[in-house]
Order: C-alpha cells, then structure tokens, then sequence
C-alpha cells in the first residue's frame, strides 16, 4: 500500500480557478491539474468485477482557458448593440482585450450570423461596415414597419424644408447658400443653420470667385443614412430641377 494519502476531494469550481491562473501567468503545477481533473495513478486490478471507470479528461494546455474565447462573440455583439456610433476594429479590440485580426473575424462572423448563412435565420437587422466603423442597423425590406414606428417620435425630427435642402446640399455640394436658395426658390438661412447645428452640414472651403461660405455634408450624415459614402446615395440629382441655372454665388 503506498504511504502517500489521497489528494483531497476538490469543489467543480476549483478546476476553473487553476485554468484562470494558468491564464494570467501564475505558476500551476501539473499534478494540481491532473489532480483537478481527475487524474488517478494506475492501481492493481480489484478483485471485484467493478463499472469501468472513464478515462480521464485531458488536460488543456498551460495558459489557454477555452472559456476566454467562447465568449468572444458575445462580448462584441453587446459592443454594437449599446454604441451609438459605428465602431472601429481597433476600438472593439481594445474594449475586449483582443488583437485587431481576431476581433475582424468575429465581427464577420456575427454579420454572417445576422445574414441567415450556413443555415441560420436571418434577423431583422443587419451589421454594416460603414467608413466610419459596424454598426447595427433595420434591414431595408422592414423600412415601412420602422418608418409607423418612429412617425410617433416627433421631437427633433427635421422638417420638409430642412430635408429638401439637406437634399441639395447631399447632391451638389460643395454648395453655397445662395445656390441652396436658388435651387429651393425661398430661403435657406433658417434651415441652413439648424442643419449645421444638427452636425449634419458643415463649412467646407469658399468659393474662388466671389468668395461665398461653400458647405458640404458629415459623416454623421452617411451615419444616418447607414451608408458608406456619398456615391451610394440613389441617382436622384439629375431630377434636381434649375440646379445647372445656380452656378452664380449669392451672398
């Protein structure tokens, strides 16, 4: 009979507190693992006919907890849910501690997800790459669902004129105001502001010849409109009646 007692019985918890160490770098002696999983040393066969034990469990290599990549995917799916704000590589993969490389796989994984591929079922959103980031956003074939939803928000929602000129800016900036007001036939100063003070157009340079405010559209606009750049807007500017008349700056 050997001298040497028996390890003592440990708690299931104990096992996941040695691979957390063997994670952060602390020394873990191998025969606290084996003894954790269940490692036993060889023995003489009893003379009883007992149930055949199972065989041990390997042990997962020093300093890998399996649990850390797991969850991987979660943790960025709740990064893109609660932003409210295109997200960056480099910003999810310092929020969850990974490399740049690792965190764009699971990001594609997730959009694939979202998409219904290898057999799944595609949701009512979508995760876009945008220039500015992902971000989450209602497919376009539940846009008239979305649209009753939001008619009940009306505070801070832009008005008629505002989106007409919004419009205009989008098509033909860079554009000065009396261009805006000559295309809209009425004036822009009252709408031109609350667009810029919205961070939805900004000054842009001024024009060479008579030296008028030129204004163009933000990345919060493409944001909004949950597209990339300006060139995915729909072909709508040829529509724009008098524009080509509205070439001469008006202060």
């Amino acid at each position: 009979m050997s001298d040497r007692s028996a390890p003592a019985r440990r708690t299931p918890q104990e096992p996941v507190a040695l691979l957390l160490s063997g994670l952060l770098g602390a020394p873990v002696d191998d025969a606290e693992l084996a003894a954790a999983f269940g490692a036993r040393e060889e023995a003489p066969a009893p003379a009883a006919d007992p149930a055949p034990a199972a065989d041990p469990a390997p042990a997962p290599a020093r300093g890998h907890a399996p649990s850390a990549l797991d969850d991987l995917d979660e943790r960025v799916e709740a990064l893109l849910v609660v932003a409210d704000r295109p997200l960056d590589l480099l910003t999810i993969a310092s929020a969850v501690d990974r490399p740049v490389a690792v965190v764009r796989q699971a990001v594609e994984r997730i959009r694939d997800d979202y998409d219904g591929r290898d057999g799944g079922r595609r949701r009512g959103f979508e995760l876009r790459e945008l220039a500015l980031g992902w971000r989450l956003y209602a497919r376009p074939a539940h846009d008239e669902s979305v649209r009753h939803l939001l008619e009940i928000e009306t505070a801070g929602r832009l008005s008629q004129a505002a989106l007409e000129t919004l419009a205009v800016i989008a098509y033909r900036q860079p554009v000065s105001r009396g261009q805006v007001a000559a295309i809209r036939a009425v004036s822009v100063d009252s709408v031109l502001k609350t667009l810029v003070a919205r961070g939805l157009v900004t000054e842009v340079g001024r024009s060479e010849e008579t030296g008028a405010i030129l204004y163009g559209t933000t990345g919060d606009l493409l944001v909004a409109l949950g597209i990339r750049s300006l060139a995915e807007l729909p072909p709508l500017a040829p529509l724009l009646e008098g524009v080509e008349g509205a070439h001469a700056d008006v202060r």
